[in-house]
């Protein structure tokens, strides 16, 4: 999972869109609130690093991590060497819990409508950019994760967003055609992505201008599914 970057994505237009038979859904920063500043204060000290290196080592070593050429354990390896530290195997278990607790914050909005679509019987997927250890520790955390109708995480296929192949793979594990499939994702070379395969998507930078963008988008309708 990355940062979320600042540039906002264009939707299909309504009179081109057809209709949405699944929502799928990007896990950091969209299912997940903001990384917790406690968790890499956390990180921080285990490792006796600075911020701007523990930042930058973190993220060197990350799309390795999610796509499997790094595991929970070689990832934090990795961190150690290019930091000029060395970390225990107590330590590094210390850190991937850290590492969860820094993307456990439930984004409660995005939830709720989750949870409305499911309801309603619309289907609904995770695609998300995660390493192994990652995955594992927020589907214990997280119950509603098994809720979805199937979950597409980066390191089981070796393969990471932007590549066009997880979005066929997402595509083929919610039984649904590219262009009936929104996709939720903070940053825009996933939704450029995302469109690349057909699919309608959205930037999701915040919930308030997600919901504006869905209203521009023609898609204010599935805002109401599951309401009582």
């Amino acid at each position: 999972m990355l940062l979320p970057s600042k540039i906002k994505a264009s939707m299909m237009k309504p009179s081109s869109a057809p209709s949405v038979r699944a929502v799928l859904f990007d896990y950091g920063m969209v299912l997940s609130g903001p990384p917790l500043p406690s968790a890499w204060q956390q990180m921080r000290d285990i490792t006796g690093l600075d911020e701007l290196t523990l930042q930058r080592e973190y993220w060197a070593y990350r799309h390795d991590y999610d796509r499997n050429t790094l595991n929970g354990l070689t990832f934090w390896q990795r961190v150690a060497k290019g930091a000029h530290i060395s970390l225990t195997v107590p330590q590094i278990v210390e850190l991937q819990a850290a590492d969860i607790d820094l993307w456990g914050e439930v984004n409660e909005p995005m939830l709720g409508w989750v949870q409305r679509l499911q309801r309603a019987r619309m289907r609904t997927g995770i695609l998300s950019n995660i390493g192994d250890a990652m995955a594992s520790g927020l589907k214990a955390r997280h119950a509603w994760i098994a809720e979805f109708d199937h979950c597409t995480w980066s390191w089981e296929l070796n393969l990471a967003k932007p590549e066009p192949e997880i979005y066929h793979a997402a595509a083929s594990g919610l039984a649904t055609q590219p262009e009936q499939i929104l996709f939720l994702d903070d940053r825009i070379e996933n939704i450029r992505a995302a469109h690349a395969v057909g699919m309608q998507a959205i930037q999701y930078l915040g919930h308030d201008s997600f919901e504006q963008e869905m209203h521009r988008a023609g898609l204010a309708h599935l805002l109401q599914l599951g309401k009582d």
